[in-house]
């Protein structure tokens, strides 16, 4: 039987012994599938990202990602944050972004690194737009170029941290109309806050505050919803002791 892209066995992790942020996790998502993620601030869902990366470690549990430990398959991994630090002073070109996604992997010649990157913005609907300043793109597109980042080492697993924030409508779109094309070439989880994203993507939904529960299957999920299943405040003992989570 083939082993599932991600697995997560017993869980927990606390940055501070006394406030948990996760606990009990037991998480089987299997290769190729679309997992959806929701939850509230300081539930634990980017805690969860790192750990899938082997950034941190489970204080209790254990943590494989395609059949191995997850430091051993980071690079095998696309990830995709919810904020990019870069100075927008800073003269950096549209295909050095992309190229950054190579780096701490394979060494890979730059003929070769300069195609990937070409590769990954034709996927998210960039063609051409390699030469131009990346501070000199819109919101959105620094958005799919930080997906394209993600994609240019081809990862079997992609993480993506809530990658419509703080964009318009338009720009959310072009950004889902990309997954949507990505779906089932990949594992790709999405963790989203937006109703009209997450609506675009129901196959599997887990919503994480501190545990994580899987959702019913569903064909519709609009704000009450989405409301219902964050809920409207932090799992007991976090709203007193507090999250450096996000």
């Amino acid at each position: 039987m083939t082993a599932p892209a991600i697995e997560l066995t017993g869980v927990g992790f606390g940055y501070d012994a006394r406030f948990p942020v996760l606990e009990s996790v037991d998480m089987r998502i299997e290769r190729g599938a679309f997992v959806t993620i929701v939850g509230p601030n300081g539930g634990g869902k980017t805690t969860l990202f790192r750990l899938v990366l082997g950034l941190i470690r489970p204080t209790r549990g254990t943590v494989r990602v395609l059949d191995a430990d997850p430091v051993r398959a980071r690079e095998r991994i696309g990830y995709v944050p919810q904020h990019f630090a870069c100075d927008p002073l800073f003269p950096v070109r549209v295909e050095d972004v992309v190229r950054m996604g190579c780096l701490g992997g394979a060494r890979t010649s730059r003929l070769r690194a300069r195609e990937r990157a070409a590769e990954a913005l034709h996927a998210v609907g960039l063609d051409g737009l390699g030469p131009r300043w990346f501070n000199s793109l819109s919101g959105g597109q620094r958005q799919r170029v930080l997906i394209a980042r993600g994609l240019v080492t081809n990862p079997e697993i992609l993480l993506l941290d809530e990658p419509t924030s703080n964009v318009d409508a338009t720009a959310e779109d072009a950004i889902a109309r990309v997954l949507e094309g990505l779906r089932g070439n990949m594992t790709i989880l999405l963790v989203t806050h937006t109703a009209a994203v997450a609506s675009r993507f129901l196959d599997t939904i887990y919503c994480v505050n501190r545990s994580v529960h899987a959702h019913p299957a569903t064909d519709k999920l609009d704000e009450d919803l989405m409301r219902h299943i964050t809920g409207f405040a932090l799992a007991p003992g976090n709203a007193a002791g507090g999250s450096v989570d996000a």
